[in-house]
């Protein structure tokens, strides 16, 4: 069986999301042929919300390699908090061990802290073992630099991060063996960017795990967790909200502002619901959506739970939920991974879309939404009109009539862990073959 060394700083009992790609798909490597070892950095080295649950979807037999990082409490003091800089070293020397004492065909850098992906070309020139990326998000993006975006966050850190990327990312992408994506578009920047990046390449989306639907029912009822009252529908959505999704929020909320305004009882009944809307632990998170919902005079309909909660804790809220939201991003190449659990759930969903995004395609093939489509800089009269005839069947409880039929068989072909997996195992081999060309 062929062995990999799958590089993920954050792992259970730590709750990120760029390491759930992984851990879904632990129960079958093997199955695939690969046997796995994990090498990450211990939970009280990391600034991250803890979910022991997770623990118990974890396979007995996984092996798992702590390492240490540099104190937070130090390095914050210079303004440093990345997991990647702060660990790097750590991982570096247990790599360096694990290397060196035993076979491994392959490294597989599966997260998003980008400051790690360098060790894979060391490696490679250390103990000729051949790497793949896994690029959850761009590593280095123009995103805030295009005509129109709004200032990029995070000040210095902003700068540092992407003068990084510019000097890194070239070198590493073109010499891994393979590189797989939640977008098309993040390969084919890569592709345009690189002409000596000549390794297979493919789009494997983080899918949704059985197992984990399972683990979560079993679970107690969030504390989080909305109370019923009467006829009052419950809209719900589950995860963070970056300075790329204002525009389909202002969108949703300027359509209940004017569907209020023609139908006051109605609208009333409707409450808004946005859970762990930031990555910041409870008692540090700031409402990013409670703001666009007060200059659309609705703040009284919408609840903002800011902080991260649980990647379980979230399922549970949405099979509590009446109606679940999934709002897009104006970066048309987001590939959002919460659409798999969603679609897990059964629950009717409201998808705000931007036109030609990776979003709109997604939902379009798997049948499971009721879509409002729209563009950044164009009028939204066709949109919110849209979405006052869902009000207006929500109103009714007559919305699944408007739902789509799900494309069933697609889901469990395409977005589910266990054919994930597979998918992933065998870009490994093809990155085999590749690395004996070269």
């Amino acid at each position: 069986m062929k062995r990999v060394l799958v590089v993920s700083p954050h792992f259970p009992p730590i709750n990120a999301p760029d390491m759930q790609r992984v851990r879904m798909g632990l129960p079958y490597y093997r199955d695939a042929g690969w046997e796995p070892t994990i090498l990450s950095v211990k939970a009280s080295d990391i600034e991250g919300v803890l979910e022991p649950e997770l623990m118990a979807t974890i396979p007995p037999a996984t092996r798992i390699v702590e390492t240490g990082a540099w104190p937070a409490k130090w390095t914050r003091r210079v303004g440093v908090g990345n997991i990647a800089l702060r660990g790097f070293n750590h991982l570096r020397r247990a790599g360096n061990d694990l290397l060196a004492r035993e076979r491994f065909d392959l490294v597989f850098f599966s997260n998003t802290q980008f400051g790690t992906f360098p060790l894979g070309n060391l490696w490679r020139r250390r103990f000729g073992v051949p790497f793949v990326l896994d690029m959850q998000d761009p590593w280095r993006t123009d995103y805030y630099e295009r005509k129109g975006s709004r200032k990029p966050p995070g000040g210095w850190k902003y700068q540092f991060a992407r003068l990084q990327a510019a000097a890194l990312e070239g070198p590493t992408v073109s010499r891994a063996a393979g590189v797989m994506s939640v977008s098309g578009s993040y390969i084919d920047d890569l592709r345009a960017r690189y002409r000596n990046f000549t390794a297979p390449a493919e789009v494997i989306p983080f899918g949704a795990s059985r197992a984990d639907l399972d683990v979560a029912r079993a679970g107690p009822p969030s504390p989080a967790a909305p109370v019923h009252r009467g006829n009052e529908v419950h809209f719900t959505y589950t995860g963070a909200s970056g300075p790329v999704m204002p525009h389909a929020l202002m969108v949703l909320f300027e359509a209940l502002r004017r569907y209020r305004e023609r139908q006051p009882e109605q609208a009333n009944r409707f409450r808004f619901h946005f859970f762990g809307t930031s990555y910041v632990p409870a008692g540090r998170g700031v409402a990013s959506v409670i703001p666009i919902a007060e200059v659309c005079r609705v703040a009284d309909l919408v609840d903002e739970v800011p902080h991260r909660l649980g990647h379980l804790e979230c399922i549970r809220l949405q099979a509590d939920a009446d109606i679940l939201l999934l709002p897009g991003s104006s970066d048309l190449a987001y590939s959002p991974s919460k659409v798999y659990p969603y679609y897990l759930s059964a629950k009717p969903i409201l998808g705000l879309v931007f036109r030609d995004s990776v979003m709109e395609q997604l939902l379009d093939e798997l049948r499971c939404a009721y879509m409002v489509r729209f563009r950044e800089r164009e009028a939204k009269d066709e949109a919110y009109e849209t979405l006052a005839r869902f009000f207006e069947a929500v109103a009714a409880g007559t919305v699944k009539q408007l739902l789509p039929q799900r494309n069933e068989q697609y889901f469990s072909t395409h977005f589910l862990a266990e054919s994930l997996t597979h998918r992933q195992c065998a870009l490994f081999d093809r990155a085999l073959e590749f690395e004996k060309t070269r």
